[in-house]
């Protein structure tokens, strides 16, 4: 598993506000993933940095990576450093697994996240 490889995984994700994927919107782009053995890390940059979907989108590529890549590697799933005003708070969010547990309970949510990771029509 390499960062491109990743990054392929998740690039087609759709953003849940606008009728784009990540990559489309420069939220993630494959410069910013990184993989030393089973270590996986993503950075992401909301497109503002009050942007109140920042943490669906970060469940959203939790959610496709923990789907896709086998069990043995570590994901963590960040906000780039300063892009976004509650950078610490979101990231803890995305990265407590109880915690994405039970936003994917939801069954608003889990819709929401099932709708960004459907597959393109292209």
């Amino acid at each position: 598993m390499n960062p491109c490889d990743v990054f392929d995984l998740i690039r087609d994700i759709k953003d849940p506000e606008f009728p784009n994927t990540l990559e489309d919107l420069g939220v993630v782009c494959d410069e910013k993933v990184s993989v030393a053995g089973n270590f996986i890390t993503v950075f992401f940059k909301p497109t503002i940095p009050h942007c109140s979907l920042a943490t669906m989108i970060g469940l959203c590529i939790q959610t496709k990576l923990n789907r896709e890549l086998d069990s043995n590697y570590k994901v963590d799933v960040l906000i780039e450093p300063g892009s976004h005003e509650q950078e610490s708070s979101v990231n803890k969010q995305i990265n407590d697994k109880e915690r994405r547990a039970a936003a994917l309970e939801d069954p608003n949510l889990s819709a929401l996240v099932e709708e960004c990771l459907a597959v393109p029509d292209y």
